[in-house]
């Protein structure tokens, strides 16, 4: 029951921050060996706990009164290839999706953007919507990062958990509008391999709260 209370919140914070509209978009989270992830074409406002549909990661089978998300099968696919993985949440985010349309890779010139994601975000070829090779393309381009858009479509975030994957999708939302503007003043300055590489580790082995060290 936890799980899905936290996602009726996530659902309320996306809403509220305009990350999808209507009923486009879709989250789950993993638990076990198998998924839990919004139902297929619910507006965002009148979905309940027991609305949400449970599905096998080996089997295939569902539970729950409603038919899945029709995509269902990239959720699955990205638990089945990352074990890191926890939390997807897909967006139709006005800035992002703007990048998704022109098949144009969000560059990685911000440090909260690489730390979080792992470095820029790429684009993953076009295929239909809720289509086998829609998951097989956004693995593709995913690779070990965090977020990855789908040319015509949206965005993909992946957490440890529902915050972190929500706060991906945040991170390349704010990151896409700050590249639309930085162009407008001039070339733009990426960060170097080495710089990203550092902050990705550092995020991911030291960031966060935590007991200040005693000075000695």
């Amino acid at each position: 029951m936890e799980c899905k209370l936290q996602m009726l919140q996530t659902i309320k914070s996306m809403c509220q921050e305009n990350l999808v509209l209507g009923t486009w978009g879709n989250i789950s989270v993993r638990e076990d060996n198998c998924f839990w992830i919004t139902p297929s074409g619910m507006p965002y406002t009148a979905i309940q706990t027991q609305d949400f549909v449970k599905i096998n990661l080996q089997t295939e089978e569902t539970e729950g009164l409603w038919k899945p998300s029709s995509e269902w099968r990239l959720h699955a696919a990205c638990y089945q290839q990352r074990e890191d993985c926890k939390a997807v949440i897909h967006t139709h985010s006005i800035y992002a999706t703007a990048f998704a349309v022109a098949h144009a890779p969000i560059p990685p010139v911000v440090e909260d953007l690489v730390q979080i994601v792992g470095g820029g975000v790429d684009v993953a070829d076009y295929a239909l919507p809720g289509s086998p090779e829609l998951a097989e393309n956004t693995l593709k381009a995913l690779g070990a990062k965090n977020a990855v858009l789908l040319a015509n479509h949206g965005l993909i975030g992946l957490g440890r958990d529902l915050t972190e994957a929500l706060n991906v999708c945040r991170i390349v939302e704010k990151t896409a509008q700050v590249v639309v503007a930085a162009k407008m003043l001039g070339q733009l300055q990426e960060l170097s391999p080495a710089d990203i590489h550092s902050m990705r580790q550092f995020y991911l082995t030291s960031y966060g709260p935590g007991l200040r060290e005693e000075v000695k």
